[in-house]
């Protein structure tokens, strides 16, 4: 019979071959706390990287053997993982990662491409654009939006207000009068291009 309940993404590829490419992902995941790849990659990477912070948070012989099966090279990722991670998210009850749509990586292949990222790590994606908002809005002289607000609370509440004004302060020196002047015609990164 045709048809039924698919209960993960395949990736075109043999169990093994699929095992083998989720524990590669999940182990730069960890390693750079943020790697770009297709959509379906990252969404299933991400189930594996959830679990993988939810074993570390554990933190018994039992999820200590479970996670050095995840890794490629736990000798050198275990102290991370239940050292640096696991005190991060500590608190969080779940939602450890992100994933981002961003464009192809270039025009030949059309796949959708994503980020997948640790939330309120050092290299957090949405606190860097939330501070870019700010920085154009001050550099401006207007007030941000309700939705920028929204997303200072929610880029602050856990790494502070101190480290979100170094980096506004570090964008509106960078940037200077493009972000006030520019912004609408074309944003920074897309200036920089040309």
């Amino acid at each position: 019979m045709a048809g039924g309940l698919v209960k993960y993404r395949h990736l075109s590829r043999k169990s093994s071959a699929r095992k083998a490419l989720l524990r590669s992902q999940v182990t730069a995941l960890v390693m750079h706390e943020h790697i770009q790849t297709t959509y379906a990659k990252a969404k299933e990477s991400q189930r594996l990287a959830e679990k993988l912070i939810t074993l570390a948070k554990r933190n018994t012989v039992t999820s200590r053997k479970q996670v050095q099966g995840m890794l490629y090279t736990p000798h050198a990722l275990l102290p991370r993982v239940f050292g640096e991670l696991a005190n991060r998210y500590k608190d969080r009850a779940g939602g450890y990662t992100r994933v981002t749509r961003t464009e192809p990586a270039n025009i030949y292949d059309q796949a959708e491409y994503a980020i997948l990222e640790f939330v309120d790590g050092p290299r957090d994606s949405r606190f860097m654009m939330t501070a870019m908002a700010v920085a154009r809005d001050r550099a401006r002289g207007v007030e941000s939006t309700d939705i920028t607000k929204k997303n200072v609370e929610k880029v602050t509440r856990l790494r502070g207000t101190e480290e979100f004004e170094k980096m506004v302060n570090r964008l509106k020196r960078r940037w200077g009068s493009a972000l006030a002047e520019n912004w609408e015609a074309d944003p920074p990164h897309i200036a920089a291009k040309k």
